[in-house]
């Protein structure tokens, strides 16, 4: 099965470069988007001076993300660096899916059984769920973002974290391997678009204060493009709630898992309590925001800090703490 891993590790590599291509893409169409700005506000000073009206003061009126366009507005762009972006994550995707296939095969189990398999299949649902939902919604201003997130997180995973192919450590053989890690990484998939659409929150809300204020500069010029700061915190609301369903279900199956193979369904072991506390944060922000109508900042920056947990859980808590859960192959 050697030859299964190393086309594995190629298709991996393979992946990441592709991604970085199509980070660059995302990355150009963010440049486009804020040429386009400019244009469009000489365009408007233009009709000012002419006697004109603009379109709409907060000049988004014809932002492809606001509904329709006002009246004499030109059509929506068609944003086409977005679009090959989006064409190279989706080949990007296939490799990063042949080489989890391949690795499975060769070790003739399911992929995620120490931390270079938990970072590719975590990393491939990130983008799975990423490309499900422009299915629907259009997020590819979110582009760059994610695919800068997969090409880091998966470089470190390929070069710090790779182990070779070994057999399962008892604990491991059981089917709640199959169950707890697949639903945890799935989670982990929904906390990153929430955080990445907070991190957008952030920078939207503080160019519309900016706009409230008169101020001359207020920001990079692709936010005009997005949905309002609302917008942005109403979705990553709902990613968060999805991932949260899955975090309980993880945290109970943990627990059912723990029982079978230790005798304990609880133990604060280090990553037990980190699972847990991971759990805290995104409840107190759901509830937050449901019931203390905690909105804006606050709570932009506790899905941030809950996905910045659930990075060190994943990293630093495997690699550097020992315990029952010390699984990441690493010597």
């Amino acid at each position: 099965m050697a030859g299964l891993e190393n086309l594995s590790l190629l298709l991996m590599w393979t992946a990441i470069a592709i991604y970085a291509a199509a980070f660059i893409a995302y990355a150009f169409d963010l440049a486009r988007r804020s040429d386009q700005r400019s244009e469009k506000r000489v365009d408007a000073k233009a009709l000012v001076a002419a006697g004109g009206v603009p379109a709409s003061a907060g000049d988004d009126a014809t932002s492809p993300y606001s509904g329709s366009p006002a009246d004499g507005a030109p059509p929506k762009q068609r944003f086409v660096m977005a679009r090959i972006g989006t064409s190279l994550t989706v080949l990007a995707w296939l490799f990063h899916l042949g080489a989890t296939l391949t690795r499975g095969f060769a070790a003739g189990r399911v992929p995620w059984a120490n931390l270079y398999e938990f970072a590719m299949v975590g990393t491939l649902l990130i983008v799975a769920v990423f490309l499900l939902v422009l299915t629907r919604i259009d997020l590819r201003y979110l582009g760059a973002f994610i695919t800068g997130l997969i090409v880091v997180l998966l470089g470190l995973a390929a070069t710090n974290f790779y182990v070779a192919i070994t057999p399962l450590m008892d604990p491991l053989k059981s089917i709640w391997l199959v169950i707890h890690v697949f639903v945890a990484s799935l989670s982990t998939a929904f906390f990153a678009l929430a955080f990445a659409l907070s991190v957008m929150q952030l920078l939207q809300m503080r160019r519309e204060r900016r706009i409230a204020e008169g101020a001359d500069k207020t920001g990079a010029k692709f936010l005009a493009t997005l949905p309002d700061a609302t917008r942005l915190e109403s979705l990553a609301y709902r990613f968060t709630v999805v991932g949260f369903i899955g975090w309980t279900f993880t945290l109970m199956a943990g627990a059912i898992w723990a029982q079978d193979a230790w005798g304990r369904f609880w133990g604060f072991d280090v990553k037990e309590t980190w699972t847990f506390i991971i759990w805290v944060i995104y409840a107190g922000y759901i509830h937050a925001r449901a019931t203390r109508g905690w909105r804006g900042a606050p709570s932009a920056w506790l899905s941030i800090t809950g996905f910045a947990s659930v990075i060190f859980n994943f990293t630093i808590v495997n690699v550097f703490f020992k315990g029952l859960h010390a699984y990441s192959g690493l010597s």
